[in-house]
């Protein structure tokens, strides 16, 4: 048996016609992974209905998960702040076409339990287990007992207000944190690797990490997380190593290509965001992106790269990629080592122990 390759792809958002145009220039390398896994950062479903929380993203065409399966990615992760905002229907569709396509998913489900539950990947004749966590809210997209939504941490503001996406979150849920660790040492038991998912973070700050990512994520890894995955940020983060297990603070956007956060909206609620953001983070979409109009420094992009040993020891890396306009990621070619250099950076900047990438 020889080591497996894993390759770790940021947020997922395909609402826009020729899914895989946008996905085509990461396919070749996503193909080369023995096990790729992605984030699901919106449903995929035909359900009009809009959920009040955050800011309410519209469903992708369910025909463009087939997309996902055609560029090689074999699970995505489901539990974060969108993929409750077409309701149960619209969750229910997303898994059914999940299913329909052969891709592992975590992290969502009918009730608490399901959303739990570990997915299982077959690696040869080993077997990695995916648990997937929003640590985000809002908390109207959470699971509980016969209600469906995403299995979660809880991280809560000063406060003690309720989670929410746009707040400053700090502190961890005692209770929640338990859980996530039992569910980890659970699924260690009858695997041989665990990788934890977690929508954590700040949006659209370079470098930043709020007070609760570094303890959450060593959290996992102390109850048997092999690797640690965080998403949600929209912008790339640092990278370390706790006992022997990669954390990727944030992966930034996988292929994130979306009119609903455009400046130019009719929706209300979408169009008063685009306003906020401006004040909130401090910057101005480079017009060049109007299908993903971020942080100018979100261009800047990696796939996370785990070789799984069969000794069970794991090397880490990051494939460079870039985000052409209008948001197309493609491999970083002649940027690759400024890429990698800013990725470095941020990771000095948060406090994070040195990682050389190069």
């Amino acid at each position: 048996m020889s080591a497996t390759r894993i390759l770790l792809l940021g947020d997922l958002i395909l609402d826009v016609p020729e899914p895989d145009h946008w996905l085509s220039g990461i396919a070749p390398i996503l193909r080369g992974g023995d096990v790729v896994i992605g984030h699901l950062e919106v449903p995929y479903t035909t359900c009009q209905e809009e959920v009040p929380g955050d800011v309410p993203a519209p469903g992708a065409d369910p025909a463009h998960l087939d997309a996902l399966a055609r560029a090689g990615i074999t699970a995505v992760s489901m539990a974060g702040n969108h993929m409750m905002d077409c309701g149960p229907v619209g969750l229910a569709e997303t898994m059914a076409g999940l299913d329909r396509n052969g891709i592992a998913h975590a992290g969502a489900g009918v009730d608490l339990e399901a959303a739990r539950a570990p997915v299982f990947i077959a690696a040869g004749d080993r077997r990695i287990a995916l648990l997937s966590y929003n640590c985000v809210g809002p908390e109207l997209s959470w699971a509980d007992e016969g209600k469906p939504g995403c299995a979660y941490v809880r991280i809560t503001p000063q406060d003690g207000s309720a989670s929410r996406p746009q707040a400053e979150l700090v502190y961890i849920d005692p209770a929640s944190q338990a859980a996530m660790e039992a569910d980890i040492r659970s699924a260690r038991a009858v695997s041989d690797l665990v990788i934890v998912a977690l929508h954590k973070g700040i949006t659209h700050r370079p470098a930043d990490l709020a007070p609760y990512e570094r303890p959450l994520a060593a959290a996992a890894v102390a109850a048997g997380a092999g690797v640690v995955v965080g998403h949600h940020a929209h912008i790339a983060r640092g990278i370390e190593v706790i006992a022997g297990s990669p954390v990727f603070h944030g992966l930034g956007n996988g292929c994130v290509v979306t009119h609903a956060l455009s400046p130019a909206q009719d929706h209300p609620a979408r169009a008063e965001w685009v306003e906020r953001r401006k004040k909130l983070f401090g910057f101005e979409p480079d017009p060049a992106y109007p299908l993903a109009p971020f942080h100018p420094q979100a261009v800047n992009g990696m796939i996370g790269e785990v070789i799984w040993h069969e000794d069970g020891r794991v090397d880490f890396g990051a494939i460079p990629i870039w985000f052409e306009p209008p948001g197309r990621p493609v491999p970083a070619g002649e940027r690759a080592e400024t890429v990698l250099a800013y990725i470095e950076a941020i990771g000095a900047k948060a406090g994070l122990p040195p990682t050389v990438l190069r």
